[in-house]
């Protein structure tokens, strides 16, 4: 489950980011091999504002980005049928920001909001860009998540090895 809080102005003007966050992480989730099973997470909609806060807070870089994400602790013992859903943790997307983006690269908010709405999630889920590597594995995975939303790859200027 997916709850999205809109917190900032600048997302009145598109009122179906809701809906297209919902598609795209719920796309991720079956597409990824991963125990989300009844997870939930919280994406919360800001603007440069807000997301230069969290950027200064947490990873002490004072500039906005376009999005964020706070895994959760994973559970420490076993759970059972009776157990509140896992929280899988929390995405923080600025408005400004990306729709700057989307327009610089001539793309549609909507499909860059698709892809920073799934990229946010795999970092949740585990996946990161830290290396060469683990970037060419988790934009891969991008690509073909999006390419289920008929999305093209965002990455679609570089080469692909696979």
């Amino acid at each position: 489950m997916t709850e999205v809080l809109v917190v900032a102005d600048g997302w009145q003007s598109e009122p179906d980011a809701e809906a297209v966050i919902q598609r795209a992480i719920a796309a991720a989730a079956e597409m990824v091999d991963a125990d989300t099973g009844e997870a939930e997470l919280a994406v919360m909609l800001t603007d440069d504002t807000g997301i230069r806060t969290l950027n200064l807070n947490w990873r002490g870089i004072d500039k906005p980005t376009n999005v964020l994400s706070f895994p959760a602790l994973p559970p420490t013992g076993p759970t059972g049928p009776g157990d509140p859903p896992r929280m899988l943790g929390d995405i923080a997307i600025a408005y400004e920001t990306i729709r700057k983006e989307a327009d610089e690269e001539q793309k549609p908010f909507d499909h860059h909001l698709s892809h920073l709405a799934v990229h946010g999630f795999l970092h949740l889920i585990g996946y990161d860009h830290e290396n060469d590597a683990d970037a060419e594995a988790m934009e891969a995975l991008e690509a073909d998540i999006l390419a289920e939303l008929g999305i093209p790859d965002p990455y679609g200027n570089r080469e692909r090895t696979d």
